[in-house]
């Protein structure tokens, strides 16, 4: 049997509840934290206008403010969680302030796979299912959740059911990779296609460099 690593095939600990329907990813994200050249300190833009008022003090009563819901590691989202554009920083910054795992009904398309390439993993259940597991987790005293990407099931003070991934997903999560790294696997079977390729259209072997170096030779000619 293959020893899995528990903290890659396992996510689970406090989960908050957020249930906006439609929240999307300029909320999650809003514009004014997209300014930076690389990916740090956006943990602090997360949800900026629901977590801070207009003087920018935090608001006591929005759940991720409340001390028992400091360590949340699991959003209990809305439908349609990350619709709006595509902003890749949404993603990074959930992932920067120590989200793990969203359960939802249903996601916007292309968030859906900002974060799963990015190893955010979005379970997607049936509406019911996640109103049982909301109200689970609004009481800090219920509000333990636990995912099994191996066995594919979610558990919650009242709620134990099983969810579905892609194969290349579920594959990801376990092996612990991004999909760069995914690719990276791949690495043989690329080059593989590659060399085929070349062999079967040897004319069209680096085009562009023969392509450039023909033009350089003619300028020096003239």
């Amino acid at each position: 049997m293959r020893d899995m690593n528990p903290d890659i095939a396992r996510i689970e600990g406090i989960a908050a509840p957020l249930p906006t329907p439609n929240l999307d990813t300029d909320q999650i994200m809003p514009k004014q934290f997209l300014r930076g050249i690389d990916k740090s300190g956006l943990d602090r833009g997360l949800l900026y206008d629901m977590r801070f008022d207009g003087e920018h003090r935090p608001r006591p009563d929005f759940v991720l403010n409340r001390p028992e819901y400091g360590n949340t590691a699991i959003l209990i989202g809305g439908s349609n969680f990350g619709c709006g554009s595509s902003r890749e920083h949404a993603v990074w910054g959930l992932q920067q302030y120590g989200i793990r795992a969203v359960i939802a009904s249903s996601y916007g398309e292309i968030f859906y796979s900002n974060a799963m390439n990015n190893r955010l993993l979005l379970v997607m259940l049936p509406e019911d299912a996640v109103q049982k597991i909301m109200a689970d987790v609004s009481d800090p005293a219920t509000s333990h959740v636990t995912i099994d990407v191996e066995r594919m099931t979610v558990r919650s003070h009242s709620v134990e059911t099983t969810f579905s991934l892609s194969g290349r997903h579920r594959h990801m999560f376990l092996e612990g990779l991004d999909m760069i790294g995914a690719t990276l696997t791949l690495q043989e079977q690329i080059q593989a296609f590659q060399q085929g390729h070349w062999a079967a259209r040897p004319w069209l072997k680096d085009v562009a460099h023969t392509t450039k170096a023909r033009l350089a030779s003619s300028k020096t000619q003239q």
